[in-house]
């Protein structure tokens, strides 16, 4: 039982630690989706297929690794 207790506890610690990285991770991943997927419905409107899309994507990626670096120089 006090096995289980202790695993229970560094199980705890490390998702408590990993926390911001995952967060980052998502904040990236959903900033060049959001913003690639506005492009697409951009290009979709104003049939101006792939330039709202690839500028969207470019955003995304800035606005993702901006926000991944806040995080990793905190």
């Amino acid at each position: 039982m006090i096995f289980f207790a202790k695993s229970f506890r560094y199980m705890q610690e490390g998702i408590r630690s990993a926390g911001p990285a995952a967060s980052a991770s998502y904040i990236l991943v959903g900033a060049i989706l959001l913003l690639g997927g506005i492009g697409y419905l951009i290009d979709r409107w104003a049939d101006t297929s792939p330039w709202f899309l690839m500028g969207g994507l470019l955003l995304g990626i800035i606005v993702g690794f901006y926000e991944l670096a806040k995080t990793v120089f905190r």
